[in-house]
């Protein structure tokens, strides 16, 4: 019923106006939209996410969202140029070096935006 439906995440934000402020500043995003329920970010290849107002941002212990790369290294690079700063794990089966885990024949890295919520850039597929 939903397999050939488009889909978008909904990140949440305590402080709205901080969070839309981050995300311009270190991932260089501007909102398409901005509502009262939060701003709309339109992204490659018809996607995009939703940041939303709410009290329980940053209580998610896991990824909420992904951006596809071709380069995670290269991204990694840049995005520290712009102040993000890259989460380092050592659980089993995911060991990050730098920033950077290799899974597979794919590279991860994690980081948190202002409100404490877990995004990632990932190779494509």
């Amino acid at each position: 019923m939903l397999s050939d439906r488009r889909v978008y995440s909904t990140i949440p934000a305590a402080d709205l106006a901080r969070a839309q402020k981050w995300y311009e500043e270190k991932l260089g995003l501007k909102p398409r939209a901005s509502e009262p329920m939060g701003s709309i970010y339109d992204m490659g290849e018809g996607t995009g996410f939703l940041l939303y107002p709410t009290p329980n941002a940053g209580q998610a212990p896991n990824t909420l969202m992904t951006f596809a790369s071709t380069d995670v290294r290269a991204d990694v690079t840049a995005l520290r140029k712009r102040g993000v700063i890259f989460e380092e794990y050592d659980f089993p089966g995911l060991k990050t070096e730098d920033g950077v885990a290799r899974l597979g024949d794919r590279d991860g890295a994690w980081f948190k935006d202002s409100e404490g919520n877990i995004l990632a850039i990932g190779t494509s597929q």
